[in-house]
């Protein structure tokens, strides 16, 4: 059976971080390509001790997924977009 999962990347000074984004799990690399290799390792790993800890219905559950034919279907995204808010005074020199 398979999982399907939402994944963002986005690069720290000269690093990419791919983040899947239901599972709260984040790995990196040198490019993106590496960090989403790194991603699917990270995941595989967490899934698998999950499930030795007898949590990962849990952990499913909790992040939204259900089960659809051969695949764990995540829940779907509508939208995805950036979002500008002002800081307060006090952390403007940050």
């Amino acid at each position: 059976m398979d999982i399907e999962f939402t994944t963002r990347i986005f690069k720290e000074g000269r690093t990419f971080v791919a983040h899947a984004l239901e599972l709260d799990v984040s790995s990196c690399g040198g490019t993106k390509e590496k960090a989403l290799t790194n991603l699917r390792s990270a995941v595989a790993l967490f899934l698998e001790q999950a499930e030795k800890m007898g949590t990962l219905g849990q952990i499913l559950e909790e992040a939204g997924y259900s089960k659809n034919k051969h695949k764990m279907a995540g829940p779907k995204f509508v939208s995805v977009q950036r979002v500008s808010l002002p800081l307060p005074l006090t952390h403007a020199d940050v």
